[in-house]
């Protein structure tokens, strides 16, 4: 696999060189410069999730990686499944929280921390590296859980006081040993914004060996790809393999749309994807036509998806060639405010399908956006215990409950990069 970046397509790096860097030098983002589908895509999509896992990154990474070596990372990453659940005619969802964290993002970041851990085997220079990242709800759990234990690894998650749910706190903050939990003054913008400062600062980027466990990491987004492809075999196997479905998307940071779209690229047989928001409406208003304008994210049910700054759009700008006519033709997009959320949890709850905040706002939207005889799924993201305003362990899958029942070990920050700095510095002097 060859990535470029999204500003300077002459740059040119392997898979495990860009997982060692996070990010171009130019400020951009990592790409594959060439995404083409397998000749045999067909048949791989009559494999087993485990075994099509193996096959696609062997075809990506065979270059790089011995197969013991794809098939430790594949099975040590990726040892849940993805199931199609039926709502009613033709809507269906795919649950992507069945991992240990209960959230989406146990596919990339569990994937990312094996490749990493396989990166520091090769080294031998037996050197800590700090993984830094920003949250919004999920990434920080999925994140604070993959590497929690991990020998060679310090962990620092920033995430927003008081705009994440209790339990998505519960799971950042209760684990302790070589995870830090960062309680920001501010919103998940700021959050990423002291996480960027970090990173521009190289004396403190070598000295702490940081690493990015957020979405701007390439190894994530080949992960997440891989769902795509399960959710078009599962509709193979229940006999509906002649549907080219909408998928929904769920849309915060925009790296699960961009992992969609490369699986669309790479000629994956679905119509195309549907981009869901909520309030924050900075891409719907783009698509709508007007200016592409990041603003200060807002506060909704949807606490994940509250970004006013997408780190990924760059992405899929560039994909696009920045032409928005093009973009238009793939994508459809929408957003649902907390009022139509709560509409459409009560909506799915009526069909028998309990959602999490996240999955009803790309449910409503695709709803909205699919003609009669279309066919449609929408990712349901997040586990709805997750989202409880009162959550008693009875009530609770048993790690919720497990998080529930420790204690918590935040530490305050002002939104103020120094800050963050000096503590984390403070925490490779004395581990």
């Amino acid at each position: 696999m060859e990535l470029t970046s999204t500003r300077d397509p002459a740059l040119r790096a392997t898979f495990l060189e860009a997982a060692a860097r996070n990010v171009p030098g130019d400020g951009g983002l990592y790409l594959p410069a060439r995404w083409s589908a397998p000749a045999d895509l067909d048949t791989l999509l009559d494999l087993g999730w485990a075994e099509r896992a193996r096959a696609l990154l062997d075809r990506w990474l065979g270059d790089e990686l011995e197969p013991a070596e794809i098939a430790e990372v594949a099975d040590g990453a990726l040892d849940f499944p993805a199931p199609l659940v039926a709502i009613t005619g033709g809507r269906d969802a795919l649950e992507l929280w069945h991992g240990p964290s209960l959230s989406f993002k146990d596919f990339g970041v569990r994937f990312l921390a094996r490749v990493l851990l396989l990166l520091s085997r090769r080294l031998g220079d037996g050197a800590t590296r700090t993984v830094l990242t920003a949250t919004s709800g999920d990434t920080g759990a999925a994140v604070a859980h993959a590497f929690h234990g991990l020998p060679g690894f310090r962990v620092a998650v920033l995430y927003p006081r008081g705009r994440i749910s209790e339990l998505q706190e519960r799971q950042i903050a209760t684990l302790g040993g070589n995870v830090r939990a960062f309680a920001v003054e501010g919103a998940f913008d700021d959050c990423q914004r002291l996480v960027k400062a970090c990173f521009a600062d190289p004396e403190l980027a070598r000295a702490l060996g940081l690493v990015s466990a957020n979405s701007i990491h390439v190894a994530r987004l080949l992960a997440q790809v891989l769902y795509y492809v399960e959710a078009v075999a599962a509709l193979r196997r229940a006999g509906r393999g002649e549907e080219r479905p909408w998928i929904a998307v769920p849309s915060g940071n925009f790296g699960n749309l961009c992992a969609g779209l490369l699986a669309w690229r790479l000629g994956l047989p679905i119509a195309g994807l549907v981009a869901a928001t909520n309030a924050n409406r900075v891409v719907p208003d783009y698509l709508d036509g007007g200016a592409y304008r990041p603003r200060p994210s807002v506060a909704t049910l949807s606490n994940a998806m509250d970004v006013g700054a997408p780190n990924n759009w760059e992405r899929i700008d560039r994909m696009f060639a920045g032409d928005r006519d093009t973009m238009r033709r793939a994508l459809r997009w929408g957003s649902a405010d907390d009022s139509a959320t709560r509409h459409e949890i009560a909506r799915l709850e009526r069909l028998g399908y309990r959602a999490d905040p996240h999955g009803a706002v790309a449910s409503a939207v695709l709803e909205r956006c699919l003609g009669p005889r279309e066919t449609g799924i929408f990712l349901a993201t997040a586990h709805p215990a997750k989202f409880l305003p009162a959550p008693h362990p009875d009530r609770l899958p048993p790690a919720l409950a497990a998080a529930l029942a420790r204690p918590l070990l935040v530490e305050p920050l002002a939104a103020d990069a120094e800050a963050l700095r000096a503590a984390l510095r403070i925490d490779a002097v004395t581990r």
